[in-house]
Parts: C-alpha cells; sequence; structure tokens
C-alpha cells in the first residue's frame, strides 16, 4: 500500500532546521504503519515504542528529562541503539502520556539531529488539557483515510489514477465507465487501511463490511474509555444520528432531530470530543461570500460528515448491492454518499478550509466552498448525471466567481460559467483554478 504522506515525511527528513513531527489523525486511519514503513524504506533501524503500554518509559519521564536515561530506557525497550541520523524514534499513542510531550522541547534542545516522529489517535483531546506543550519545537502533519486516487494505486488500478491526475479529458471519457464503477466500489469498501488491504487480499465486500463494523464498534469503546462519562451517552447520539441527518433534503444539523427539546448547550461538548478524536468534521455555513471566508462563518448553522465515506455506508446499514448495482439508493439518500466523499476528498488535499452556503430561508444550498487564491469558489455535488444547477446559477448571478463547480457523473464539460468535474476527478479542482 502506498500513501501519498510517504513523500512529505522523506521532505520533512531532508530539509534543514527540522523539528519533531506529530502525526494527528483519526484512530485506525494508518499513523503506525506509515510511520514504520517510512522508518524501514529511509533510515538504518527504527526504534518503536507506544506510550500507552509502555509502564517503564513512563517511569523514567515522571522523574524528570535527563535524555541519557531516557535514551538508555528506549534502547533496552527497543534493542536498538539511538543514534542520530541514522535511527528513526517512533513515539506512538504519544496522548497517553503528556510528559513525552514535554519531553521533545529537551530532544529539540539537546540532540536537534535525532528525528523523532510521534503519532496519537486522540490527540486533539489531549491537546484540550493543560500540560506543559512544547511551543515551536514540533510541526504536525495530518493523516486522513485513503482518497480515490490512493484507492485506486491499491487495487492495481494505478494506470487510470494516473489517467485522472494528467487531465486528459478525451482519453478519460473512454475509461469513464470503468472509473465510475471503481468509484462506487469505493464507496462501499472507504479508505480505513485495514478495510481496504482485506479487500486487495481476498476480494470479499462481506468481509469488508464486517472490518468496518468492528471500527465502530471500537469507536463505540473509545467513547466508553476516554471521554467524561456525563458526555458518553450524547456523544453516541450525535454519532448515530449522523447518517439520518445527511439524508434530510437540508443536511443542516437540527438538535430537536436527536429528541425533542434538545439544544444545542446540551451537546457542545460532546460535539466538541468527537471533533477533537477527528472521528466527525464540522462543517459550517457562510453568513457572506467575502475573503477571508473565515471572517464569515456562521458556527451555529452546520453540516456534519464522519471520516470516512465506507464507515457512512456500515453506519446507515446500506448494503453492497444498493451501491454497486442499484444507482436508487444514491438518490434516496438524497445525494448523502456523494456529499460525504466529495468532502473526504478535498479536506484529504488540504488545501482549504471548507464551508457551504445557505442564505436564510432560502432553498437555495451551496454543497461548499473553498478559498484559494484567495478568491471563494463554489462546488456543487450531484450524485449521478443530474446536470440542473440552479444553485449554483444563483451564487454565480450573485457573486460572480470566475467558474463555479460542479462535480457529477458526467465527463468533464467547461463552459462560460461553470466547469463540470467528474466526480473521480474531484482531486484535480486546485489544478483546474491554477489554470484559470
Amino acid at each position: 500500500m502506498e500513501r501519498k504522506e510517504l513523500s512529505t515525511l522523506l521532505a520533512w527528513k531532508l530539509k534543514k532546521g527540522y523539528k519533531h513531527l506529530i502525526i494527528n489523525g483519526a484512530s485506525q486511519v494508518g499513523k503506525t504503519w506509515l510511520l514504520k514503513e517510512f522508518g524501514k524504506r529511509h533510515f538504518d533501524n527504527v526504534a518503536y515504542i507506544n506510550l500507552e503500554s509502555n509502564l517503564a518509559l513512563k517511569t523514567v519521564l515522571s522523574g524528570g528529562f535527563d535524555l541519557n536515561r531516557i535514551l538508555t530506557a528506549i534502547q533496552i525497550e527497543t534493542n536498538f541503539k539511538v543514534v542520530p541520523g541514522y535511527t528513526l524514534l517512533i513515539l506512538d499513542e504519544i496522548q497517553a502520556m503528556p510528559e513525552a510531550l514535554t519531553a521533545l522541547k529537551y530532544f529539540h534542545e539537546q540532540l536537534p539531529d535525532l528525528h523523532i516522529a510521534c503519532a496519537g489517535s486522540l490527540l486533539g483531546i489531549a491537546l484540550s488539557k493543560k500540560f506543559s506543550f512544547p511551543v515551536g519545537k514540533v510541526e504536525f502533519m495530518d493523516l486522513f483515510p485513503l482518497d480515490f486516487m490512493e484507492y485506486l494505486d491499491a487495487v492495481g488500478e494505478g494506470s487510470i489514477s494516473q489517467l485522472i491526475r494528467s487531465q486528459d479529458w478525451l482519453l478519460v471519457k473512454a475509461f469513464s465507465q470503468k472509473i465510475k464503477d471503481l468509484l462506487r466500489q469505493y464507496y462501499f469498501i472507504g479508505g480505513m487501511p485495514e478495510v481496504l488491504a482485506s479487500f486487495v487480499v481476498d476480494k470479499d465486500f462481506a468481509k469488508a463490511r464486517e472490518i468496518q463494523q468492528n471500527i465502530l464498534r471500537s469507536y463505540e469503546l473509545d467513547f466508553s474509555k476516554h471521554a467524561p462519562a456525563g458526555i458518553v451517552p450524547r456523544i453516541r447520539m450525535l454519532w448515530q444520528a449522523i447518517p439520518s441527518q445527511l439524508a434530510k433534503e437540508n443536511k443542516k444539523f437540527i438538535y430537536k432531530a436527536l429528541k425533542p427539546g434538545a439544544r444545542s448547550r446540551d451537546y457542545e461538548l460532546a460535539l466538541h470530543w468527537l471533533i477533537d478524536s477527528g472521528l466527525i468534521y464540522k462543517i459550517n455555513n457562510l453568513s457572506a461570500i467575502q475573503v477571508p471566508l473565515k471572517f464569515y462563518e456562521d458556527r451555529d448553522s452546520f453540516k456534519l460528515y464522519i471520516l470516512d465515506v465506507g464507515l457512512l455506508g456500515a453506519l446507515a446499514n446500506i448494503e453492497i448491492q444498493s451501491i454497486l448495482q442499484d444507482h436508487r439508493v444514491l438518490q434516496e439518500y438524497k445525494g448523502a454518499m456523494t456529499e460525504q466523499y466529495v468532502l473526504q476528498q478535498l479536506i484529504s488535499l488540504q488545501k482549504s478550509e471548507l464551508y457551504y452556503w445557505s442564505p436564510g430561508r432560502s432553498q437555495t444550498e451551496i454543497d461548499f466552498v473553498i478559498e484559494y487564491k484567495s478568491k471563494a469558489w463554489p462546488v456543487e455535488v450531484k450524485s449521478e448525471e443530474n446536470l440542473h444547477a440552479k444553485s449554483l446559477r444563483v451564487f454565480y448571478d450573485k457573486y460572480h466567481p470566475i467558474t463555479s463547480f460542479r462535480t457529477s457523473m458526467s465527463d468533464f464539460r467547461k463552459e462560460s460559467w461553470l466547469t463540470n468535474i467528474p466526480l473521480f476527478g474531484i482531486h484535480q479542482i486546485y489544478n483546474l483554478v491554477e489554470e484559470l
């Protein structure tokens, strides 16, 4: 399996004046595998420590930050001599041991040539607590489930992913049906590494769904294990409600749909816990379209998505036949799967924060708005080949962007005011903006 972040990690290793690295991401998105694979490819040896289960190192760190003692303990635990420039030191589940985060400051000051890469599944939650954090001594990298291009590479369709990246839309059109079939396959499998690794070997959709259900169960266990007991029921209620909320025509999250009389303040802590854990994304509405968009976000009007389209299908119990064979499910589910897919691909590009636009009581809604090159770009999502773009036209007439983007199952098409990107090519949106 190949991850695009491997090249990011190599650039981190080679640059001058690097800082220790912390990889943040939800549980089971592949942080540990990524770091071990990177170490195997680019270092003489890898010293790996799981801080959640290593009591010996916790004892050492609680006694102070003498680096000689810490390195001796690490070498005893890993059976590797830690040599700056030759060893990659991996500190996994670093959120479980705040003392290790503090120790990064001393490593940076006293051993600047030692490459230390850390990973944390609930790091966002750990960072919300008060402790001594090595400000200015570390850098961050976010890791997400595999995107569609990585999926194609993993299932042996690398030539297809290269073709899409080339933006040779005429040649892409010749293979569009095959690519659409692969895209619907991705809707079911998603980008969680364990699910994909199983599917690559066995080509068994039922087994893939079983693994997805196990991942969902592990998340539910994390709620009870790591969240404050008082908000666990509300976390579960929010989490379980996301599929039905996305199925609505107006996908704005409504607290009263959870239970009669529910109020936002009752669920605020639960919502932030899910966001900080990396399990959900909160996309805010915009009160106006002016850059910077951040100044005009309405935090009380938002949509919620989960981290992976395959997990969304598992959470909603959508059957494999419905996604691969019966296109009606994508219409009956009112584009929720497709919107989740597009959200996931855009987030993985890490080019812009995402918003949506739904003014006042109007029926107009733009699914996503991105900010790039100091301009706002509307993105409307269509699940199949529906080419109506009424909301997009309203946006264009009101704000006059250079172009508007619609992504659908239709082929690439460029008009005076609208560019249609095939859903499987949504990764190219920023490249298309660069060409304008």
